[in-house]
C-alpha cells in the first residue's frame, strides 16, 4: 500500500485552512461535517464560507499562512496555487508532526482526502493516491448505488443493542447473529423506513438467541420504470438484487431482468391483450404463498406499479393475508416516455393538465369521461390505446377537441428502438396503421406534441440485434 487508510477523530479538535478559494470552503466543510473547529489563513474568503453548516465554527485568524499557526492543530488542508507557498506550509507542519492535505500536490501531502460515501456511523472512503482521482469518484458513484443511505441508521440499531447481546449471546455465536440479522428482514426493516417493527423483531432474535427463525418471507412490489435500465431506482436494484424469487411480467426487460440476483427463482407471468398467461387473482395468490413459504418475491413490473400497474389489487390480497410487503415507485410510462420523446407533458403555454386514461376496448367501446377529458389546455396521456385508435380520436373530435389537435403515438419509448409518429387526431390512426406500429405504445394528445420538433433531444440508432434483445415497454404501457 502507498498509504495506509486510516479514520481522524476530529471532534472538537482544531485545524487549519490555508486558502480562501471556494475548494477551501469545500475542504472547510469536510473538516465541519467531521465536528472540527477551522482556523483559515487567507486574505479573502469566498462567499461559499458564509454558507458553511455550522459557519459559526470557521474563523479567518490571518491574511497568509505563519508558522506559528500550526500551533495547537491536529490537521493542515493546504490549497494553495503557487507551489513554493504550499510547500512552506507542509514543511511547517510536517516539522511539527501534524498531518497535512495540499490540494493537488500529492507530493506535499502527508495523507489525502478520499472520495467519501457517507453514512455515518458507516464511512466507506475510496481513493487512488491520487493518481486518478476522476476514476475514484466513479468508483464512489458506483458504491453508492450499492449501498443505502439507511445503512447508518442499521449501525446505529445494532450500536443500541450492542450490550443486550452482549449479554444474551455466547461469545463464539455471536458473529453469527449479527451476519443473521443483517441478512434478515430486520435490515429491510431498518431500509424502509420501519424501525419499530425493526426493534420488536430483534429483540425476539435475542430473547430466542441464535436460533430465532429469521425465514418470514416479504414481498417487494417494484416499479423498474419504462424500459430503460438507467432508468431505475437505487432502491429497486437494491431489491432485485437480494430477492429469493422475481415474479415477472412480460414487458420487463430483458436488461432490467439480468440486473437481478443471478440465482433467484424466476416465475413469468405475462400479460398480452386479451391473452393472460396467469390470471391476476392467481398472481395475488401466488405473492401470499411465496411469502407464507419465507421467500424474498420481488413483484417486478415495468413502469409504476401503481398507475395501470394492478399493484393495489396485490397488496390488497397481501394485507388480507398480514403478508409485510412494501412499495418501490417507478418512472410510469407518460413521464419517461413522454420525456425521451420530446414532449413535455405540462408547458405554461401550452397544458396546466395531465390526464391519463386507459384506452382499453371493452364491447368495441369506452368507458371515459370525455368532457373532464377533452379539454384544450389538458394533456391526455392514454395507455393501450392502439388497438382503438381511431375510436379514440373520433371520439376526442366528438367530445369538443378539433381534428387538427396535436397528437404522438410512442412505440418502444426510452428503448433504442423507440420511434415517435406526429400528426392530429384526424391523422394519426392513418400514420399508425401505414408505419405498422405494434404495442406497447402510449399516445400523447395535446397542443405540447408541437414542441416534439424543437425539442426531441432522443435520437436512438436501430440496431436489429438490440432491438430483437431489447425489452418494449412497462406493463403500464400495454398498447
Amino acid at each position: 500500500m502507498n498509504y495506509l487508510p486510516i479514520f481522524l477523530d476530529l471532534r472538537d479538535r482544531h485545524c487549519l485552512v490555508v486558502g480562501g478559494s471556494e475548494t477551501a470552503a469545500r475542504k472547510t466543510e469536510l473538516l465541519l461535517r467531521a465536528g472540527a473547529r477551522v482556523d483559515v489563513a487567507a486574505p479573502d474568503l469566498h462567499e461559499g464560507f458564509a454558507r458553511l453548516p455550522h459557519a459559526e465554527r470557521v474563523a479567518r485568524v490571518a491574511d497568509a499562512f505563519r508558522p506559528e499557526l500550526l500551533e495547537g492543530k491536529d490537521a493542515v488542508i493546504v490549497v494553495e496555487e503557487d507551489a513554493t507557498a504550499a510547500k512552506l506550509v507542509a514543511d511547517a507542519a510536517r516539522t511539527r508532526h501534524i498531518p497535512v492535505n495540499v490540494a493537488d500536490k500529492p507530493a506535499l501531502c502527508s495523507f489525502i482526502l478520499p472520495s467519501i460515501i457517507d453514512r455515518s456511523p458507516i464511512m466507506v472512503a475510496v481513493s487512488s493516491g491520487g493518481e486518478s482521482p476522476v476514476l475514484a469518484r466513479m468508483l464512489r458513484a458506483r458504491l453508492e448505488t450499492l449501498i443505502p443511505a439507511a445503512y447508518g441508521r442499521l449501525s446505529a440499531l445494532a450500536s443500541r443493542y450492542k450490550d443486550r447481546v452482549r449479554d444474551a449471546i455466547k461469545p463464539e455465536q455471536r458473529r453469527a447473529f449479527w451476519e443473521k440479522v443483517f441478512l434478515s428482514p430486520v435490515a429491510e426493516m431498518v431500509f424502509s423506513g420501519r424501525d419499530a417493527e425493526a426493534e420488536t423483531q430483534l429483540d425476539a432474535m435475542i430473547r430466542e438467541g441464535a436460533q430465532h427463525d429469521i425465514s418470514r418471507g416479504e414481498v417487494y412490489l417494484v416499479g423498474a420504470g419504462p424500459g430503460n435500465p438507467d432508468l431505475l431506482t437505487f432502491r429497486a436494484l437494491r431489491l432485485m438484487q437480494q430477492a429469493d424469487v422475481i415474479v415477472y411480467d412480460r414487458l420487463v426487460s430483458p436488461p432490467i431482468l439480468d440486473m437481478c440476483r443471478r440465482d433467484a427463482e424466476r416465475i413469468y407471468v405475462g400479460k398480452e391483450r386479451d391473452d393472460h398467461a396467469v390470471p391476476q387473482e392467481e398472481i395475488n395468490l401466488m405473492l401470499v404463498r411465496l411469502a407464507k413459504e419465507g421467500k424474498r418475491t420481488l413483484r417486478l413490473k415495468g413502469g409504476d406499479p401503481f398507475i395501470f400497474g394492478r399493484g393495489g389489487e396485490e397488496i390488497e390480497t397481501l394485507v388480507e393475508h398480514g403478508v409485510p410487503f412494501q412499495v418501490v415507485p417507478g418512472i410510469t410510462a407518460a413521464a419517461g416516455v413522454a420525456s425521451y420523446a420530446g414532449i413535455p407533458l405540462t408547458h405554461r403555454d401550452y397544458a396546466q393538465s395531465v390526464a391519463f386514461v386507459t384506452g382499453h376496448l371493452k364491447e368495441n367501446t369506452f368507458n371515459l369521461n370525455w368532457e373532464g377529458i377533452a379539454r384544450q389546455d389538458q394533456t391526455i396521456v392514454i395507455y393501450m390505446g392502439l388497438k382503438g385508435l381511431p375510436l379514440l380520436c373520433e371520439a376526442l373530435i366528438k367530445h369538443g377537441l378539433t381534428p387538427d389537435t396535436p397528437a404522438a403515438i410512442v412505440q418502444h419509448g426510452t428503448l433504442p428502438t423507440q420511434r415517435v409518429i406526429t400528426g392530429d387526431l384526424r391523422s394519426l390512426p392513418t400514420l399508425a396503421e401505414e408505419a405498422r406500429l405494434k404495442p406497447p405504445t402510449l399516445i400523447i394528445v395535446g397542443n405540447v406534441v408541437r414542441l416534439r420538433e424543437k425539442l426531441g433531444w432522443y435520437q436512438p440508432q436501430l440496431h436489429g440485434e438490440q432491438g430483437h434483445r431489447t425489452p418494449l415497454e412497462a406493463p403500464d404501457q400495454l398498447g
